[in-house]
Parts: C-alpha cells; sequence; structure tokens
C-alpha cells in the first residue's frame, strides 16, 4: 500500500471545513479524494456508495440512513446516492454548524448541478486533481507560480533549485495518478487498461446512453492525439463517423468527468485574424499516452507526440497550482491565422502572463517569436514579463522580455537568500524501475 503523501488540497480543505457546513471535493476517478478526506480527517466516519447496489439503504430510505450515520460524515461518491441531497439539506439547515458533511464525487454533471443549486451558501466545493511533482516529492509548498504571478519581473532570482526527479519522459509516461507510486513500469499499462475499462463501463453509460461503445473507444483514443491542439468537432467527428454535435457532446462529457480540459482563445480587442477554436488536453499525460499504445518511456522519447504531452503536463501542472490561489487566474491559448501562437496566456487583475512550453534542453531567442507576437499585437495591455518552460535545467534570461524556467524549478523558501540550490531528493518515491 502505497504511503500517504500529503496534498497541497490539504490547507483550502481544513479552511472549507471551519466554515462551511458541507464541503465537496470533486474530481476524476483515483485521484486521491477519499484518501485526502480519511487522511485529514482520520476520525471520522467514511461511507462509500455503489452505483448498482444500494448497500446502505440510502436511497430507499434516505433520513433512516443519516439517523443511523450522525455527521461528521464522509460520504464517498455521492453520485450514486443522490436521493441523499435533500435530506443533508434539510439537516445542515437545522444546525448551525460547520464541518457537518464531507462528499465526493467523480462525475461533475450529476452531483454540481443538484448540490450548488440545493445548499448554496452551505456548501464549499474543491476539485483534487493528479498529484504534482511537488505532492509527489513531497517538496511543500516551494512551487513557483504565485510568486510569478505577484512579481513576475523577479522570478529568475526567486528559483534556487531543481526537484531531483526521474527522467522527464518517464514522469510524463506514467502520469499523476497516486495509485501508481510505487508500481513498476511494466504493470502501468495495465492499470490503465483497467482504468479506462472502469471509466468506459461505469462512468459513461451511467451518464450518457452511447450504444456503440467501441464508436466511444475510438474517440477516446482519437481525442488522446489531440493533446494540445485546437480543436475542431466537425472533423473529430468525420474520422470516427458521428455527428459534429455528438463529437462535441462526448467532448463536454470528458471533461465533466474529469478526463479533459480546455482553454478558450484570448481575443482581448483584436478579433480579426485570432483562432476561435479551443485547445484539448487529457489531464493525465499518462492515459493519453497509454491510449495512442505508447509502451515505455523510452518509446516516448523518440514519439513525434513528445511535446504535445509536454505541453499537456505543464498546463495540467499551472492549472492544478493556480486553483490553490484566493482567486484563481483566467487560463487562454492564443494563435493567429498566419501561425503566431503562445501556448498559454493566464490573466488576473488586468494583467496578462504569457507562457510558452518547449521540450528542449536548450532555448534561443527564436523561440520567443510567438511571445513577441502578441506582445507586438496588444501593445496597450498590461503584459508580463514571459516565461518558457522547458525541459533544461537552468533559469535564465532568454531576452529582455522572457525567462527560462526548467519544468522540475523549485521556488526557495525564502526570497532574499542567495547562493546554495537546495535541491529535493525523491527519486526513490517514484516506482521501481
Amino acid at each position: 500500500m502505497n504511503r500517504y503523501k500529503p496534498r497541497h488540497l490539504e490547507k483550502k480543505l481544513k479552511q472549507y471545513a471551519a466554515h462551511f457546513k458541507v464541503v465537496l471535493v470533486t474530481g476524476a476517478r483515483q485521484v486521491g479524494k477519499s484518501t485526502m478526506l480519511q487522511h485529514v480527517f482520520s476520525d471520522m466516519k467514511s461511507i462509500m456508495f455503489d452505483p448498482v447496489q444500494d448497500l446502505y439503504g440510502a436511497r430507499e430510505d434516505p433520513d433512516f440512513f443519516l439517523d443511523s450515520n450522525p455527521s461528521p460524515l464522509i460520504l464517498d461518491e455521492i453520485q450514486f446516492a443522490p436521493e441523499l441531497i435533500p435530506a443533508i439539506k434539510r439537516r445542515v439547515d437545522a444546525l448551525d454548524s460547520p464541518g457537518q458533511y464531507f462528499l465526493t464525487g467523480s462525475q461533475n454533471l450529476s452531483i454540481l448541478r443538484s448540490i450548488a443549486e440545493s445548499m448554496a451558501g452551505r456548501v464549499g466545493i474543491l476539485n483534487l486533481e493528479g498529484m504534482t511533482s511537488y505532492e509527489i516529492f513531497e517538496c511543500e509548498e516551494q512551487h513557483w507560480l504565485a510568486s510569478y504571478l505577484q512579481a513576475p519581473a523577479r522570478l529568475a532570482s526567486n528559483i534556487h533549485g531543481l526537484i531531483d526527479t526521474p527522467p522527464l519522459v518517464r514522469m510524463l509516461w506514467r502520469g499523476t495518478l497516486p495509485g501508481l507510486l510505487d508500481m513498476p513500469d511494466e504493470i502501468v499499462p495495465g492499470y490503465f487498461r483497467s482504468y479506462i475499462q472502469t471509466y468506459v463501463e461505469r462512468d459513461i453509460r451511467l451518464l450518457e446512453n452511447i450504444r456503440e461503445l467501441s464508436t466511444f473507444d475510438r474517440f477516446i483514443g482519437l481525442s488522446s492525439a489531440l493533446c494540445a491542439q485546437e480543436i475542431n468537432a466537425s472533423q473529430l467527428g468525420r474520422e470516427i463517423g458521428v455527428t459534429p454535435a455528438t463529437a462535441r457532446r462526448w467532448l463536454d462529457l470528458l471533461e465533466h468527468t474529469f478526463q479533459w480540459l480546455e482553454l478558450f482563445p484570448y481575443h482581448g480587442n483584436t478579433i480579426k485574424r485570432i483562432s476561435g477554436k479551443r485547445k484539448g488536453y487529457w489531464r493525465d499525460t499518462g492515459i493519453a499516452a497509454y491510449l495512442q499504445r505508447i509502451s515505455s518511456p523510452e518509446a516516448l522519447a523518440v514519439s513525434p507526440l513528445l511535446g504535445s504531452l509536454f505541453e499537456s503536463w505543464v498546463v495540467n501542472m499551472l492549472y492544478r497550482l493556480s486553483s490553490l490561489l484566493p482567486t484563481p487566474p483566467q487560463f487562454y491559448h492564443w494563435r493567429t491565422s498566419g501561425g503566431a501562437e503562445v501556448d498559454l496566456i493566464m490573466e488576473l487583475d488586468g494583467q496578462l502572463f504569457p507562457i510558452e512550453m518547449k521540450c528542449k534542453t536548450a532555448l534561443s531567442k527564436h523561440d520567443t517569436r510567438g511571445l513577441r507576437a502578441f506582445r507586438e499585437t496588444y501593445k496597450s495591455k498590461k503584459i508580463a514579463p514571459a516565461i518558457i518552460i522547458y525541459a533544461g535545467k537552468e533559469c535564465y534570461q532568454v531576452d529582455a522580455f522572457t525567462t527560462a524556467v526548467p519544468w522540475n524549478a523549485l521556488q526557495d523558501r525564502h526570497e532574499n537568500r542567495q547562493g546554495n540550490r537546495d535541491v529535493k531528493t525523491g527519486r526513490e518515491s517514484l516506482g521501481p524501475t
């Protein structure tokens, strides 16, 4: 059994527990929702619901179930017992006390609507994703995103170390699901195969009446090949023989079950020549690599999909870290009809933060051409110094407006400290080789 590794979201979870009567933790299957709750609230009773059997009678008689299992209580996979929601609402309305019920769910569509609408003001909603490298290697709060958003010009001086990880390709190939941390590489594909089969058989059949599961399987495989690309639902539908509306609905289904992430295009005040297509990513690069039948880290190293999976990994990492901030930035991508593009634009407090990803170990000014085009296009906007997250080991200035940041960079615990690097070693934590 894996040793528990602290999660970034624990701090927010405790804050929400002290202020909300109900806390809902959403996220994909196997990202560690119930494990985190049981670790943080180790003395609290936890009950998991089944999609088929009403093992505890919660669906048949919700009030009797709650009488028999008094709060505080953890209710895992609450989407399988939606009859409980009105009963929970009545109870929390009658008792003015925070931290009464902690719910988890892996199907956004089926629970968020009913819970958010029926318990508005009473429920705090948190989303747990796969693990970041900082969590896997227990680097506490040494990520640099908050510092970049607060003082982007000082980022280079604040980074003083690297996480001592396995090779980048192995990190991308294995992905970020907690259940894989101690698993040998040869078993990883089998884990993903079971994960996809469970996801299709349990979640999809419950949420959507998809008669041709083989067609949906092909759709999932094709979507993984489109990681870090603009999404054309019409073309995607033609490839698998479904209508554009069906392809779009299936993408939305992946998103609402926390498997897929889409970035809207950034327009600003310049609509002409700017692409209007969304950009898509699988939330876990290990799943995407498996769906593309990339059999090993060595095979990924020579795969044409390496760059797109690296971009996917970085975007998802930043998305996870941003969710910890009091006010997360808005995420966009930017691309012109002429081909100029920036992988990620973050917007916060009226300022734009351009970020590029390059899966290469050395950068040049040529790598900043998209960033220069963006700055030239929006001269009237407040644009922060850009960064390029890359596969190298040094943090340095590429040009006057751009800093190169290693993919596994650590921020100094104390911003004023200079000199020695603070390197965290954790190689042994990512499974046997």
